[in-house]
């Protein structure tokens, strides 16, 4: 009955392969609106837990979900609403080693993701797959939104991505989580509706794309800016050319800290094993590390010691990371143009 949209439109929904990064704020309402829509097949990918702060912005949970796995009870709700959408779950997550495998099983790609190191390897990952990227974000009572990757019907030689408004991620310190800044409930509503708007659009072939755009909607005053997105020759230099190049990438180290990397970056540096990675613990201290290749120099011998260290790449660990937090500071200083990281929260975060 809708004009301009029709069985032709709804026949393309249901044809349509959608993946959903994040159940989160945006990730619920992204949900919601396309099972009601009825898109054929929709895959959601979050490894969190619902928790009791997020409640106010994903309306998908309840207080008796809070410890459960996101993508789990999401799709009890989406199952009620449309029993006849097809729901693949990902509890896993998201990793250079299978974004690319994952996100080729669709058509295009929604990132609701609450990180910069996820939001820059699903773009990347959408750039070598050519695949399109709906994007949004959330700040306090400032909001995002943009098609990425999206360039049918243009003269230019490539669609503008991500990385051509933020070609660099920055550090943790300059951007704070919603977590820690706080978001207003009903934002992420507003503009995860927005991102489904632009899913159904794409999809259907109705409507203007905002591909080539920003806007940016202020909650406040319900202003809402739209800024023209331009190449950048940074960003094309930075995108992974290759899935060989793509799986030597390392996204989270530099979403962190300037100088501390989680776990999983971790471990990727010892996969990649392109990094010199040192023990400053004392050499009789327990437990014995083993399992990756690396050399033992004491926290009080570190500096002595740094410039002979021959490597573009050094990473410091010890049992709970203050050490090699202090050592890694130190060192970077010493050691002028060469990458320092510290295993934040030590071997303990590891398991090891």
């Amino acid at each position: 009955m809708l004009k301009g949209f029709g069985i032709a439109a709804q026949q393309k929904l249901l044809a349509a392969r959608v993946l959903v990064v994040g159940a989160g704020g945006l990730g619920c309402p992204v949900l919601q609106y396309l099972c009601a829509a009825g898109v054929g097949t929709i895959g959601v990918i979050d490894d969190d837990v619902v928790s009791l702060s997020n409640l106010h912005r994903q309306v998908l949970f309840g207080t008796d979900d809070i410890g459960k796995p996101k993508v789990e009870v999401a799709v009890e709700q989406l199952r009620r609403l449309n029993p006849e959408v097809t729901i693949n779950i990902y509890t896993q997550r998201l990793t250079v080693d299978n974004t690319l495998e994952l996100l080729g099983k669709y058509d295009l790609v929604v990132d609701g993701s609450d990180n910069f190191a996820t939001r820059y390897l699903v773009n990347d990952a959408c750039v070598l797959l050519d695949k399109p990227l709906v994007y949004g974000a959330v700040s306090t009572y400032e909001g995002q939104l943009a098609v990425f990757n999206w360039n049918k019907n243009s003269e230019q030689e490539r669609a503008v991505n991500y990385r051509d408004v933020f070609p660099q991620p920055p550090s943790a310190q300059e951007v704070p989580n919603c977590n820690e800044a706080g978001v207003l409930g009903v934002l992420p509503g507003i503009i995860g509706t927005m991102m489904a708007t632009e899913v159904i659009k794409i999809v259907s072939e109705i409507g203007e794309v905002l591909a080539g755009k920003l806007l940016i909607y202020n909650s406040l005053n319900h202003n809402s800016y739209r800024l023209s997105i331009e190449q950048n020759s940074e960003a094309n230099d930075l995108i992974p050319k290759s899935t060989a190049a793509f799986k030597r990438m390392i996204y989270e180290e530099t979403c962190i800290s300037n100088i501390e990397i989680d776990a999983a970056a971790f471990n990727e540096w010892v996969r990649n094993d392109n990094a010199l990675i040192i023990d400053v613990r004392d050499s009789d201290e327990m437990p014995i590390v083993s399992g990756f290749k690396h050399i033992n120099i004491p926290y009080g011998e570190i500096l002595e010691r740094g410039e002979e260290l021959d490597s573009e790449n050094i990473i410091l660990f010890c049992l709970s990371g203050k050490r090699s937090f202090s050592a890694a500071q130190k060192l970077k200083q010493l050691r002028k143009g060469v990458n320092v990281y510290s295993l934040k929260g030590g071997i303990e975060s590891r398991g090891s």
